[in-house]
């Protein structure tokens, strides 16, 4: 069977759609945002080929309204016109109705021979990244316009069914993904409320049996963060062997599980081991809930990571305490109001651990919990490493079922749950 090759725009012609830019800066203002409303799509919100809504704009229904060919439809394409220009989202059932930005392009393809699912996929190879790079104009930051994603050349099997199955199987691989961040967040939520449980609400095992004494149990000590934890250890490693390095962008702010992405030489930074939590230390990050919590190193194997964070290891509290601790907005808004009075960037001033109290339990509660706890931790790790060759796969088909390389026309494929709809419209 063969494949075709045309542009992008003779693609929408055919289908009656269009390529077209977001509403100017003089048609959305400012105040015309809204804390609730209609979501509006800019650049910032485009991740990992979806539209995340955490910190999204929204305006009233009015505005969308008068807006209305800027609006939304399951099947568009949103890119974002300036800096990483490459990111494109495919929008779905839950966005639709939503209005496409300032600051952004949107790709509608109207009934023409292209199956959205597989432009979308189409458009994350690497190698159409890499053509749109090129075309980008503008020297500081480059910015993409509807000419230049009118011209890119679409390599497609001519029926949307092929299409279809070709989205399908890399959708499979996403779904499985998601299916596993799911049960990352919810492994990580059960150890959050057991430490809750425990040592906020104080109804740890035998508590029952216990008298208070000023607010804390008997038995318990109350102690400077800094007394029970080692903050920024030294560790003395060589400078010209490569290690894992660790930037900002690598922790996130949903899971404690992160992959260092690079090696490198030198000592600088922050040096940390396994089983140490990483803080930052600078805000937006901090306020954000960035976390890490180091699972990826080998053993006797030293990390640096950049001057922005904190390392936090074992002394008196165990690692999982010391994460969860500080997940929580008490000690995380502590550490923010160090940082008040500062001169020039704001950062955590390491000697507000000092006046940080915390309420250390007996040696026999701290081991109880840990050994509740810690088969949470390493069931994150597994399913973390699983996505990440999930993922892996997942990149290594895409060029090949992309170029027809990898045949589907004779394959069962048995749609997902995330196409199954368009499953029906084939």
């Amino acid at each position: 069977m063969e494949w075709l090759l045309e542009t992008l725009g003779e693609i929408c012609r055919k289908g009656g759609g269009k390529i077209q830019t977001g509403p100017f800066g003089s048609q959305l203002h400012q105040s015309d945002y809204r804390r609730n409303g209609i979501p509006v799509v800019m650049p910032a919100d485009i991740v990992g080929g979806k539209i995340a809504i955490t910190r999204i704009a929204r305006v009233s229904e009015t505005q969308v309204e008068r807006l209305k060919k800027h609006k939304l439809s399951k099947g568009d394409i949103v890119y974002g016109r300036r800096g990483d220009i490459g990111r494109q989202a495919l929008v779905r059932e839950e966005n639709s109705g939503w209005l496409c930005g300032t600051g952004c392009l949107k790709i509608s393809l109207g009934d023409g021979p292209l199956a959205y699912e597989y432009l979308h996929r189409y458009l994350s190879t690497p190698e159409v990244i890499g053509w749109i790079e090129g075309q980008a104009v503008g020297a500081t930051m480059p910015n993409l316009n509807t000419g230049i994603l009118e011209r890119i050349p679409v390599f497609y099997p001519p029926t949307k069914e092929s299409q279809r199955k070709i989205a399908a199987v890399l959708s499979a691989y996403d779904d499985l993904i998601e299916n596993n961040k799911r049960r990352i967040a919810l492994l990580e939520k059960m150890a959050e409320e057991i430490y809750r449980e425990w040592f906020v609400r104080f109804r740890f095992p035998g508590h029952d049996k216990v008298k208070f004494e000023k607010g804390v149990p008997g038995g318990w000590e109350v102690l400077p963060f800094s007394k029970a934890v080692l903050i920024n250890p030294v560790e003395r490693i060589s400078r010209d062997v490569e290690k894992p390095y660790i930037r900002m962008e690598d922790l996130s702010v949903s899971s404690m599980y992160f992959l260092s992405k690079e090696m490198r030489t030198g000592n600088a930074g922050s040096k940390f081991r396994n089983h140490d939590v990483l803080l930052p230390r600078i805000t937006p990050s901090l306020e954000n809930g960035k976390r890490g919590y180091v699972m990826t190193l080998e053993e006797d194997q030293v990390g640096i990571g950049s001057t922005e964070f904190i390392v936090l290891r074992e002394k008196i509290l165990t690692s999982e305490h010391i994460y969860l601790l500080t997940c929580s907005s008490d000690f995380r808004k502590h550490a923010e109001l160090s940082m008040a009075g500062a001169s020039g960037r704001q950062r955590v001033q390491e000697n507000c651990f000092d006046f940080f109290l915390v309420n250390v339990p007996p040696q026999e509660i701290r081991s109880r919990f840990t050994q509740i706890v810690r088969p949470y931790f390493s069931g994150i790790k597994a399913l973390s490493n699983e996505n990440i060759n999930l993922s892996s796969t997942r990149d290594l088909l895409l060029p090949r079922l992309i170029s027809g390389k990898l045949s589907v026309e004779n394959l069962d494929i048995r749609f997902p749950p995330s196409m199954e709809e368009a499953d029906g419209e084939a």
